[in-house]
């Protein structure tokens, strides 16, 4: 089973409990496709608003580095280059991770990922953030990082590099990384979505 840390956030780690989470068929949806800094395409973030109005992210990438890394949501919707054109993460007015006047609406907990290369994570964020902070002027991009986030060192829990990239938006994405079961074998039919 993937393992994800749930610090600053309500995470699903149940697959029957991620499918009974609310979502009205209406609900915004945000997707993604979650690329490497060379442009390889890794997988795909999913993001959606709960009937409780809590934001529900889904993320599934191969191809990762073994540990911890740090997952973001971040102020602007580009994956260029190094991927510093996603700007800080959503912020509003607070301060990032668990401290006082914490965290901020974009801080997701870190995602494990196992020696297979898979991330596979589903999270709620924070109440604080809201679809208005996804779907601005500017957009929102999901950032993968390199390392773990601390929680605490400021501005954004020295979580490393920019590892892996997503552009959200209302726009589905085509292609879909397959989850495999235990034998290690894509599921039959469709590819999962991460819905």
């Amino acid at each position: 089973m993937r393992a994800i840390l749930a610090l600053p956030l309500l995470a699903l780690a149940s697959p029957a409990l991620a499918q009974s989470t609310a979502v009205t068929e209406d609900a915004p949806r945000m997707t993604g496709e979650i690329v490497s800094p060379d442009g390889e395409a890794l997988g795909s973030v999913s993001v959606f608003e709960t009937e409780s109005g809590i934001i529900r992210v889904n993320v599934q990438a191969t191809g990762m580095e073994p540990g911890p890394h740090g997952v973001h949501l971040h102020e602007t919707g580009t994956c260029d280059g190094d991927f510093s054109s996603a700007g800080g993460h959503i912020a509003g007015d607070a301060e990032h991770g668990l401290v006082a006047g914490g965290p901020h609406p974009g801080d997701l907990p870190n995602a494990i990922v196992e020696e297979d290369g898979v991330l596979s994570m589903e999270a709620f964020a924070v109440a604080a953030l809201t679809p208005d902070m996804l779907t601005d002027e500017d957009g929102a991009a999901l950032i993968v990082h390199s390392g773990p986030d601390d929680y605490m060192s400021q501005p954004s829990g020295e979580s490393g590099d920019r590892v892996a990239c997503a552009v959200l938006s209302d726009e589905p994405v085509s292609d879909v990384v397959p989850t495999e079961d235990a034998d290690g074998d894509a599921p039959d039919g469709d590819a999962q979505s991460g819905n």
